[in-house]
């Protein structure tokens, strides 16, 4: 190979030689296109998972925990909870639970309900194809997820537009570039220029190719959460028994309310229940619509809600990861609109976290992150990335009385 004069190899675009004429280095060439790699576009953390060291408040004292432990019980065992599947329903009639013949209602003793959800681990890691990216859930691991699904997006450049695969897939690298983000929910936004029947196959597949953190399957039914799972087991590497043998991927499935669960959830969820893959069960719940306008309330049919789907995940599996989960907000009285990642829904969050260190259901939900609005944010809040936690943080005197860290709750064995 040709040399300069001074020893250097010649720059390949041009032929000339890369002198240090006057000390310095030249700019150009491969190796400065190499030196300029090296800085990171947004100084960031390393990769790692957060460890809450913060004890959680408790907005309940130890009455009103036992009242709302009582309350969900006799929900379950007085009212039941509607379950829209045949399939769920033989599990739950071979368990002992009390299924009406004339309709889907299910009851289930209080003694049904806590032996299953003893069978739940207190903590388990999801597993990706790259074991760096492995995640904790439970115990005192924090875990933020994307946005899911919303059906807008926006920029500086374009503005807000309907979601399309182009702007789902910058979306996904964002998500992966961004250390504290640890895991890829649903889809940060809806890609509707492709048709839904295949949505899910060119959604995963961008999971899969564009990032390398643990993903999320929707539990809509037989075809979509199948494929899903198949194509996490393929980008692995791995055996059908290795697949099953531990938490690769995870679901959310919602009730719902009041006090039903559909077939479409119930079929996916179960079918992921089978295969050892985690479940994390999330009533559809706003108090003055679906539920009662009162906190107590509306986290005692949440939690009635939550109970009865993970007691069928452990009959059909015992054992299979789950997570309790919280979306309990409220309705305006006046004109129906619903509140997101608002003031207003932290109680029931807070309810949840302290009723749930109570309960022995085991594991936290991951923290969501929701969209920012064009709006000022209230106290209480902490900007995240392109999103909101929605897990009030206390940043002073009126929200340290209630406020709670951001991340998951921890959980103890306390029964």
């Amino acid at each position: 190979m040709a040399t300069g004069t001074d020893g250097s190899q010649p720059d390949r675009a041009t032929g000339a030689s890369a002198s240090r004429a006057g000390g310095r280095r030249r700019g150009g060439g491969r190796a400065g296109n190499t030196r300029r790699g090296r800085v990171e576009a947004v100084a960031q953390l390393p990769w790692r998972q957060p460890i809450n060291t913060d004890k959680p408040t408790e907005p309940l004292h130890e009455e009103g925990v036992q009242a709302i432990r009582e309350g969900a019980m006799r929900i379950l065992e007085e009212i039941g909870i509607e379950f829209l599947n045949e399939e769920a329903k033989s599990y739950l009639r071979s368990a002992g639970c009390d299924v009406d013949s004339d309709s889907d209602n299910v009851r289930m003793d209080r003694a049904i309900v806590m032996e299953q959800v003893a069978k739940a681990p207190e903590s388990f890691a999801i597993t990706p194809r790259n074991p760096a990216r492995t995640v904790q859930i439970g115990g005192r691991h924090m875990a933020f997820i994307n946005v899911s699904s919303p059906p807008n997006c926006s920029d500086l450049d374009r503005g807000r537009r309907v979601g399309d695969r182009s702007s789902y897939q910058e979306l996904i690298k964002l998500s992966h570039y961004f250390n504290c983000i640890h895991m890829l929910g649903g889809y940060p936004v809806e890609p509707v220029d492709i048709h839904a029947s295949v949505r899910h196959l060119d959604c995963v597949y961008d999971k899969l190719t564009l990032s390398d953190k643990p993903v999320h399957g929707y539990a809509l039914g037989k075809e979509r959460i199948e494929d899903v799972m198949e194509m996490v087991r393929i980008a692995g590497g791995l055996s059908e028994s290795e697949f099953a043998a531990a938490p690769r991927m995870f679901t959310n499935i919602n009730s719902s309310s009041p006090l039903k669960h559909d077939y479409p959830m119930l079929d996916g969820a179960m079918r992921l229940a089978r295969k050892g893959q985690p479940v994390i069960v999330t009533p559809f719940t706003l108090s003055g619509a679906m539920a009662p306008v009162t906190l107590p309330g509306a986290v005692m049919q949440q939690t009635a809600e939550a109970l009865a789907a993970i007691v069928l995940l452990q009959i059909v599996n015992p054992g299979t990861p789950v997570v309790y989960g919280c979306f309990t907000s409220n309705v305006d009285m006046r004109t129906g609109h619903r509140h997101l990642a608002h003031l207003s829904s932290y109680g029931p969050l807070r309810c949840r976290a302290r009723w749930h260190a109570f309960m022995d259901c085991r594991c936290a939900h991951p923290t969501r992150v929701q969209p920012i609005p064009r709006t000022r944010s209230p106290p209480g809040r902490v900007r995240f990335l392109y999103g909101r936690v929605c897990h009030p943080v206390p940043t002073s005197s009126t929200t340290r009385r209630g406020g709670w860290k951001a991340g998951c709750a921890p959980v103890t064995k306390n029964m």
